[in-house]
């Protein structure tokens, strides 16, 4: 008999015992349920309420039963922990029979009873009173070994969260990081702001966006590929700290350290350059790994220990490029020299690439995969960056022309952080848009569009800035040794099934 097969006669028998509790005039979909304690709160509270036997209401999802004719155990699970629990028929009356006959598991009950131990010291509690407040028509994944299979777990979050207490425990360490992250940028002076998702322009950061179009105003609009360029927008009217936990779109390829659909923390402080940001990055670390991981400065990620002790490595970005894959991308000054070293590395290239196309290929091939440890690679070529202040070159006092004060955390072969010294000259930034405009005109998808309005707020003039961005995604899946963004994400994207 095949699964399905037994998945329908469950459902149809669950129906037959859904119908009989109607019968009986039992609402087993009541509006409200009370209860006086949760699981974890009966435990907590135990010798206290063992000792005065004074009835309490818990409710949850019943996870185990063990029927033995006039009395009963199961297990009953809420969302702070799960309890034992014992049913008698001469203490239940006909309210044994419901559970005997009409109760799954699966269902929520509403239980009211005692707290005892048993003679093996279980906390329990001896169920007085029971009510069904929701009827599960389906079977719940097979207990004994949870949900394993990875496309369901994916796609039924609902079952994966059921079954696998991990899984639960990952996403609430999810939800602590984000508001450690909160409490660390407000404690430094920030403001939490929010940006539109919807734009007329999609910019910040070279990737392709989703269209998508507005009926009322007949206009095509963008889901946000990043929020800088309105974040910056704010330090030009006057704020001087402002950050953003912002959902992102980007309409590129799926894999392990890629989804379309992802969360950052995006930041802007005025009067700062990527230096600082670094510093304030790693003081940003010192404070969050022990509050996510309750230890000291070292995780675990694929069987190697990771240091985030302060200060982390640094790198140029000719340095690792030449470390990593043997070219020195100063003997590449053009496109066609380096398309040509680089196709002897086995490096995928098209057509449309431009130098810094290839070059951030080169980077992605080489340098990333061995970046363990935490590391700041810094001063990446001006093509790569059309947002980012020109390298100061101290003795001239102008900007360099080749590279940009850029740097990119990486650790665990993953690039977590990307930040740079915001350029403010309007007039350096509307050429390097125009050629932006012509890189899009060849062939690339990712890049960046001319935004007018931008450029004008930037002729009013915007003080020295520097702008970080961090994968909340990346971060989470580092911190709790996840080989997948797919398991950090609740509802990752996936192919539609046919």
């Amino acid at each position: 008999m095949s699964e399905n097969k037994n998945i329908i006669e469950e459902e149809r028998d669950r129906l037959a015992r859904l119908g009989k509790l109607k019968e009986q005039g039992i609402n087993p979909y009541p509006s409200k349920s009370k209860r006086t304690h949760t699981c974890h709160q009966a435990k907590e509270d135990f010798i206290k309420l063992s000792k005065s036997k004074k009835p309490i209401k818990i409710a949850g999802r019943l996870k185990i039963m063990r029927k033995h004719g006039g009395s009963s155990f199961g297990v009953i699970e809420d969302a702070s922990d799960s309890l034992q629990i014992f049913l008698r028929l001469d203490a239940l009356g006909k309210h044994y029979q419901i559970w005997k006959d009409l109760v799954d598991v699966g269902d929520f009950l509403n239980l009211t009873g005692t707290m005892f131990a048993t003679r093996t010291g279980e906390q329990t509690l001896e169920v007085k009173y029971l009510e069904v407040i929701a009827k599960s028509l389906l079977p719940l994944p097979e207990k004994f070994h949870g949900l394993t299979d990875t496309e369901t777990r994916y796609r039924k979050r609902y079952l994966d969260l059921i079954s696998n207490e991990s899984v639960r425990n990952l996403f609430k360490l999810r939800s602590l990081l984000v508001k450690e992250l909160r409490i660390f940028f407000d404690k430094e002076g920030f403001m939490e702001v929010e940006t539109p998702i919807l734009q007329p322009l999609a910019g910040g950061a070279a990737a392709k966006p989703f269209i998508t179009h507005h009926n009322a105003l007949d206009a095509d609009l963008y889901l946000r590929i990043a929020p800088e360029l309105y974040l910056k927008r704010l330090i030009i009217g006057g704020y001087e700290k402002v950050y953003e936990i912002a959902r992102c779109f980007r309409n590129e390829g799926i894999d392990h350290t890629h989804n379309p659909e992802f969360t950052q923390i995006e930041f802007y402080q005025a009067y700062a350059d990527y230096n600082d940001l670094m510093k304030f990055t790693e003081k940003m670390f010192k404070y969050l790994i022990p509050k996510i991981t309750g230890r000291g400065m070292k995780i675990k990620f694929e069987q190697t220990d990771i240091d985030f002790s302060a200060p982390f490595a640094r790198l140029t970005f000719r340095e690792a490029i030449k470390d990593c894959a043997g070219i020195d991308i100063e003997d590449y000054p053009d496109r066609n020299s380096l398309a040509k070293a680089v196709q002897k590395l086995d490096v995928k290239i098209e057509k449309h690439f431009d130098r810094g196309k290839i070059l951030d290929e080169l980077f992605k091939d080489f340098v990333r995969p061995k970046m363990v440890q935490p590391t700041f690679i810094i001063d990446h070529p001006i093509e790569l960056s059309p947002l980012a202040k020109k390298k100061a070159d101290l003795l001239a006092q102008v900007g360099n022309p080749k590279y940009v004060e850029r740097f990119q955390l990486l650790a665990g072969n993953s690039e977590l952080i990307n930040a740079f010294s915001e350029l403010n000259d309007p007039i350096d930034q509307e050429k390097r848009f125009k050629e932006q405009v012509k890189m899009g005109k060849a062939g690339n998808e990712e890049a960046h569009p001319y935004d007018e309005d931008f450029i004008t707020a930037l002729k009013h003039g915007m003080p020295p800035t520097a702008g970080f961005g961090m994968g909340i995604d990346r971060l989470i899946a580092l911190l709790t040794d996840s080989p997948n963004l797919k398991e950090v994400i609740l509802f990752p994207t996936l192919k539609p099934k046919e």
